[in-house]
């Protein structure tokens, strides 16, 4: 029998009653001939009731701990699935992280799977069991501690085991009805899409689409599990089709720009004056990736004598202070003149294979911006994206501008 994993997030088992319904989508599966298996997040505002009592408990966790609590969240949604299925007849256990097992890294907190053993599952899916799956967790089998994969982990726990397991399809179920051209709330005349390419869904995630955790983008690209992203709102005997994530090769007609994604959680730093030499880029950078602080957006300008350089770079917002910090201390050592900063900024990007094979898309962009009298920070491109750091107070006639731009209000 064909295998399908549903994954239904937090809004989607907010309560008894929406787990009932995600148990009617399910059951819709079953009759269709699938071997399911489920995977499921805490119900809506859980995890966060949950680090929060342990920030109250104590400031200084150990982390072991809190994943031990925040865990625990998916299991109350896994069992209550389950024996919400039962009721309709139909045959399910839950199970936890540990039980699979879904072995991760022990990096506590936003570990990382590193393998899943199907055989349980298996033997699972024999006796026409549908397996519900506490999603966000694993076990470091050196420790046997529970380690939780970070927020969004449900979505990889989700991708992983479809690949564990052979299926022929993972859908991820959410509060929306597919993956937009953009954040619909700011331009209304955001189409969904039908499909998108893996690449394409994995530049919109990390560039600030929130629709899928990046991690789990990445896996079904390295494993080539189709994935759809559907809405568990629409009627379980009515559900949409939502938006197929799959590979390049499976669109017929590709526009040059599928999306337009923006995120505010950027903040700008800039060096100024500093010391032209070799090794100034590693004294900058170096210690900012020692601190696990992603750095994106890099611009440098020589002076006139070649002498001095500035240095113009992104960091998430929540990381700005402790960036500006840890450059501080080491201005000694990279020989800087000032540091400044704007945490006011927002990146802008434009998304689609289409630009491997069109020449002069972004210049088209940049024109376009000018004249509704943007000013472009930085600019950063690769083989089918590009961006644009902007003021905030610009966002949404940027997104807008560039939407229209690429005809995506008609796509």
């Amino acid at each position: 029998m064909p295998r399908l994993v549903m994954k239904f997030g937090g809004t989607s088992v907010a309560n008894v009653d929406r787990i009932r319904n995600v148990a009617a989508h399910v059951a819709r599966e079953v009759a269709a001939g699938y071997e399911v298996a489920v995977v499921v997040s805490a119900m809506s505002g859980k995890t966060n009731e949950l680090v929060a009592w342990v920030k109250d408990a104590n400031d200084l966790y150990d982390e072991t701990e809190y994943d031990a609590v925040v865990a625990s969240g998916e299991l109350v949604t896994a069992g209550l699935l389950a024996i919400a299925l039962q009721k309709n007849g139909i045959k399910a256990r839950s199970w936890q992280g540990w039980q699979i097992p879904i072995e991760t890294s022990d990096a506590h907190g936003s570990a990382r799977i590193e393998a899943i053993d199907p055989k349980n599952l298996n033997a699972g899916f024999a006796r026409g069991e549908v397996a519900v799956i506490a999603g966000f967790q694993g076990v470091h089998t050196k420790t046997g501690r529970v380690a939780t994969l970070g927020r969004g982990g449900s979505d990889t726990s989700a991708v992983a085991v479809a690949a564990a397991i052979g299926a022929e399809r993972c859908d991820i179920y959410t509060d929306v009805d597919g993956v937009y051209t953009t954040d619909p709330r700011v331009v209304p005349k955001a189409q969904r899409m039908e499909r998108v390419t893996f690449e394409e869904m994995l530049e919109m995630a990390s560039l600030g689409a929130k629709v899928l955790q990046v991690r789990s983008v990445e896996l079904a690209m390295v494993h080539r599990v189709p994935t759809t992203v559907r809405s568990s709102f629409d009627p379980p005997d009515a559900a949409r089709p939502g938006t197929l994530i799959c590979d390049e090769d499976a669109i017929v007609e590709q526009q040059i720009i599928t999306g337009i994604a923006f995120s505010k959680d950027e903040a700008q730093v800039t060096l100024r004056s500093v010391k032209d030499s070799p090794g100034v880029a590693a004294a900058i950078f170096g210690p900012l990736a020692d601190a696990n602080i992603n750095v994106d957006m890099i611009i440098q300008t020589v002076s006139g004598d070649q002498s001095t350089t500035d240095m113009t770079f992104t960091v998430p917002a929540a990381d700005y202070q402790r960036s500006r910090a840890i450059l501080d201390a080491q201005r000694e050592r990279i020989q800087f003149g000032q540091i400044e900063g704007a945490t006011d900024v927002v990146k802008v990007s434009a998304i689609g294979v289409g630009m491997r094979s069109h020449a002069g898309v972004a210049a088209k962009a940049f024109r376009a911006l000018a004249e509704k009298g943007i000013n472009i920070r930085a600019i950063t491109t690769s083989e089918i994206k590009f961006s644009v750091l902007i003021d905030a107070a610009y966002t949404e006639l940027a997104v807008r501008t560039l939407h229209s731009l690429y005809g995506l209000d008609q796509a």
